[in-house]
């Protein structure tokens, strides 16, 4: 954790790691993370599409469920749009803006997200904080 502790200052800000750049799938597999929302604790989740890495509170758009049917499980079968394992909403990687579903037109709220030296790190808002905080 100490190499953690010196990255963050290095980027910068309050930036909390997430995992090891590795283990998010391209447009595959990609990981949970606890987090706080209005007093609430539930979690995000970052994946990579592209080459880019992405996070989101792990939230619909529609309802507030879940997108993940099976846990890490954010993309459809073609990789192309994260879906929403209750609504069947499908949102665009880069933007978590919804194309098709109930909620089209409406967004997954994002999250700072960034990669550093193969790391994934995360950087809480005034809305979104860290689930030990």
């Amino acid at each position: 954790m100490h190499g953690f502790r010196i990255m963050r200052e290095m980027m910068g800000g309050n930036w909390i790691p997430v995992c090891d750049g590795v283990l998010l799938e391209e447009g595959g597999k990609g990981v949970r993370f606890p987090l706080v929302v209005g007093g609430e604790r539930t979690t995000g989740f970052v994946v990579r599409y592209r080459g880019q890495v992405y996070a989101y509170l792990n939230r619909c758009a529609h309802v507030p469920v879940e997108l993940d049917w099976n846990e890490g499980i954010f993309f459809e079968s073609s990789g192309d749009y994260l879906a929403c394992s209750t609504h069947g909403a499908l949102y665009l990687p880069e933007t978590g803006l919804c194309k098709l579903g109930p909620c089209r037109g409406r967004s997954l709220r994002p999250l700072r997200v960034r990669e550093e030296a193969g790391q994934i790190f995360w950087q809480p808002d005034d809305y979104v904080t860290p689930a030990g905080a």
